[in-house]
């Protein structure tokens, strides 16, 4: 919201405040101001000229020489090149001497061989926004109104000596995006009176007006009134009425559409001017629209409606999206001569929706959503009505034709004053509490235990007593409240089992050289063909309204961003990649959601590249072992042990390099490699990865330290080479050897796979190293090799292997 200090100051009395003061008083309690900056700081002696005589340049064509009155006792001759330059003009002249904005200094100067005294400005030579001004104005020099005054200085004129408070308000201060509900905050913080517009027209409702009104949504609309002005003579605004539109960022267009942009940023209550003889019958119809109903806008756009979308209607054909923008086919043009002045109450959650789905956003439709003050309808509506009486030489016709669904009630709210003292750590008395209500214009009644409050309905964000606790707050001042020390018991902070769990997993990955990433919990439809979440008839859940087709769904899975991720990095010469993510996915067995989705929360890492390399080690390529390795060392930190890794078959994984991860029947997850065709839709070269259900890992940890002894008697170790199929897994066999050897078999580790010709291509030669020792006592051979002939035993039996 843009607050033009001169206008502020027709409301409350602030002469003796300069803007920046005001600005740091608004801030202090509570109402942010962003800037405070002046309209124009940057011009001097520029003055009204009247051009005289114009005369063509004799050396020159497009020059024209101009005899201009600028209130002195001789005229000016100034040199201009514009083609709109005219005798009986209005005109900004820069005076020998003037400064202009951009350092801009205006010398005597010859154009030639003629003599030129200054010159005569345009609208962007003035500094002046464009942007906001009509076509004619931004052609050429700019040509001022006829009543302007020979020789005046153009500061006050064109509102170049006002200053604009920009102020950042939150969603709830819907109050402060008029210049009415400015002035309430200044005066209450300031404690001076609010001078209200004089309101000449009285309030006169007419049940038999010929205009009648019909509201068919009364959930949507709960108050509609309008009147009739004739005789409308369509024209530019005066001068001091554009300097306030200008000021707050609006640009003006006639003085009708001006007027009631005028009124809105005043009373903050939107309102809108129908060209009267455009409509097919005296009526105002306020409905739903139709499916697919259609309406072309002010804007010129064609707009497609649903059954959501209020409309206002002449009874045969749409004239306005209610509360968003008006219809092109009741506009105001320079033929118009009666207007139907519309002020309504619209429901702000209803202009919202209908806003949001059209991309259709307006300065009223920003109002109605945060919410107007429905008693203020009136007051608008008659304001409006008599600046055209005098601005547009028009009359009225009958009094206030409506309909009213409801009267709008003002809240009553009991505040506790020992509550109040109690919060605030203040102590406040029964009657400065009253004091800085009666600031606020809340009326007051004194009960037994506080204060029984009645809120303005132009204050609708205050809904209950600690609203009311805040408001006292923001008016005693907040540097005014004294610093406490908390009451009451204290505990020591720490971390909690799993959050401490959560930490060791993050430390221990990044301990082994792996980088936390975060990315989206929103995914598309290409990430979701990778989604092993997806599995056992579980559905993506799609968002109502997504920002884009690549964030529609929630993710199921964190492996698909994390190769975005990779990918990311690689595009930017980063070959060598190990990342990890823990986050939620969530998963549903619903077509359409109806219950809460089910949160799973997991931990996923990707490896790709190469280990760093330096002088005394060699290159080691990042495979399917050192993500196992990643994987096992995890779980090792964890307390889970004695893991079972089983090959498997996986959606967007390599069939014969991916295997699921559990502990007995329980899955803990899965790892493995990137499927080549995937890998190659993102550019990466051999990419694993891994993922591991958090929650399950949480439960199952066990990070207890149990010492043990150092062993008092050796170890001995065999090994132990056999001959089995190729696709017989070395888990299988140590699980096999662990079972036969018992428990004096301390440890076993495979050492070596071999292949080759000569052991027939679907056989492999593996071999272990066995520790044996004897927590008691030393081994003896007989013992070793007893336990050995079981071992071999067993292989043979379990798993077909042959003795190397």
């Amino acid at each position: 919201m843009k607050v033009s200090y001169q206008w502020l100051t027709q409301f409350v009395d602030i002469n003796d405040i300069s803007p920046y003061e005001l600005a740091e008083k608004l801030t202090r309690s509570g109402v942010a101001v962003d800037v405070v900056q002046q309209v124009n700081p940057d011009i001097e002696k520029v003055v009204v000229g009247h051009v005289i005589e114009t005369s063509k340049h004799p050396e020159a064509d497009k020059l024209k020489i101009c005899k201009v009155d600028v209130g002195k006792e001789e005229t000016l001759q100034i040199i201009c090149g514009a083609a709109n330059v005219a005798t009986g003009q209005k005109v900004p002249v820069a005076l020998v001497g003037a400064k202009l904005p951009g350092g801009v200094k205006i010398k005597k100067a010859k154009l030639r061989g003629v003599e030129s005294q200054g010159m005569i400005c345009s609208a962007k030579e003035l500094g002046m926004n464009e942007r906001l001004l009509s076509k004619e104005k931004t052609e050429g020099i700019l040509v001022l109104q006829d009543d302007a005054k020979i020789g005046e200085p153009i500061e006050p004129l064109l509102g170049f000596d006002d200053y604009i408070l920009e102020l950042d308000l939150t969603p709830n201060r819907a109050d402060c995006l008029s210049m009415i509900g400015v002035a309430y905050e200044v005066a209450a913080i300031l404690e001076r009176p609010v001078k209200l517009p004089e309101d000449p027209l009285e309030v006169k409702i007419d049940p038999n007006h010929p205009v009648q009104i019909e509201i068919d949504a009364p959930k949507e609309c709960k108050h509609y009134a309008a009147r009739v002005v004739k005789n409308i003579q369509v024209k530019e605004s005066p001068q001091w009425l554009q300097n306030r539109l200008i000021a707050a960022g609006i640009r003006p267009i006639n003085n009708v559409v001006d007027v009631t942009n005028y009124v809105m940023l005043e009373y903050g209550q939107p309102l809108h001017a129908f060209d009267f003889e455009r409509l097919d019958q005296s009526k105002i119809v306020v409905r739903l629209a139709k499916p697919e109903e259609k309406i072309i806008t002010l804007d010129d756009q064609e707009r497609t409606l649903d059954e959501e979308m209020l409309l206002i209607t002449d009874g045969v054909k749409p004239i306005a999206i209610a509360g968003v923008m008006g219809g092109a086919n009741t506009e105001v043009t320079e033929k118009t001569t009666q207007v139907l002045l519309e002020s309504a109450y619209f429901d702000g959650i209803s202009i919202r929706k209908t806003s949001k789905k059209l991309g259709l956003r307006s300065e009223a439709s920003m109002r109605f959503e945060k919410g107007v003050d429905p008693n203020r309808i009136y007051a608008a509506l008659n304001r409006a009505a008599a600046l055209l009486l005098q601005l547009a030489g028009a009359t009225l016709e009958g009094d206030i034709t409506e309909e009213k669904i409801a009267e709008p009630e003002e809240r009553k709210i009991h505040v506790r004053t020992n509550w109040v003292n109690q919060v605030l750590g203040t102590k406040i008395t029964v009657d400065e509490m009253k004091r800085i209500f009666k600031r606020l214009h809340f009326v007051t009644d004194q009960v037994e235990d506080g204060l029984m409050v009645t809120v303005p309905t132009r204050r609708q964000d205050i809904m209950q007593e600690v609203d009311l606790i805040e408001e006292i707050a923001r008016i005693h001042g907040y540097d005014e409240i004294p610093t406490t020390m908390p009451i009451g018991k204290y505990s020591q902070g720490g971390l909690k089992s799993k959050q401490h769990l959560q930490r060791i997993i993050k430390n221990r990955l990044e301990a082994m050289g792996l980088q936390e990433v975060i990315t989206y919990t929103l995914t598309g439809e290409k990430q979701l063909g990778l989604n092993q979440g997806l599995a056992d008839g579980l559905k993506p859940i799609a968002l109502a309204l997504p920002m884009s087709e690549e964030r529609k769904y929630l993710r199921t899975d964190l492996i698909p961003h994390l190769l975005e991720v990779a990918q990311y990095n690689i595009n930017r010469n980063q070959t060598n990649i190990r990342i990890y993510e823990i986050g939620k996915v969530f998963l549903t067995d619903e077509m359409n959601v109806t219950t809460l989705p089910k949160e799973k929360k997991v931990i996923a890492g990707l490896v790709t590249g190469q280990a760093p390399t330096y002088w005394q080690n060699k290159n080691e390529v990042y495979d399917f072992y050192y993500t196992k390795g990643i994987v096992e060392e995890l779980l090792t930190c964890l307390g889970i042990t004695s893991i079972q890794v089983e090959p498997a078959t996986i959606k967007g994984y390599h069939p014969g390099r991916t295997a699921t991860l559990k502990k007995g029947e329980i899955l803990l997850g899965y790892i493995g490699q990137i499927h080549p065709i995937v890998q190659q839709q993102y550019d990466l070269a051999e990419t694993f990865v891994f993922e591991l259900d958090l929650s399950t890992l949480l439960e199952m940890a066990n990070t207890e330290i149990e010492y043990r002894p150092l062993p008092k008697y050796p170890a001995v170790e065999r090994d132990l080479a056999v001959l089995v199929p190729k696709e017989v897994t070395a888990q299988k066999l140590i699980d096999i050897i662990k079972k036969a050897a018992g428990n004096l078999l301390e440890s076993v580790t495979l050492f070596d796979v071999y292949t080759n010709e000569k052991l027939g291509t679907d056989k492999k030669s593996m071999a272990f190293s066995l520790i044996y020792r004897h927590k008691e006592r030393t081994l003896t051979d007989e013992e070793i090799v007893s336990m050995q002939e079981k071992v071999i035993e067993a292989l043979k039996e379990h798993a077909q292997a042959e003795l190397r």
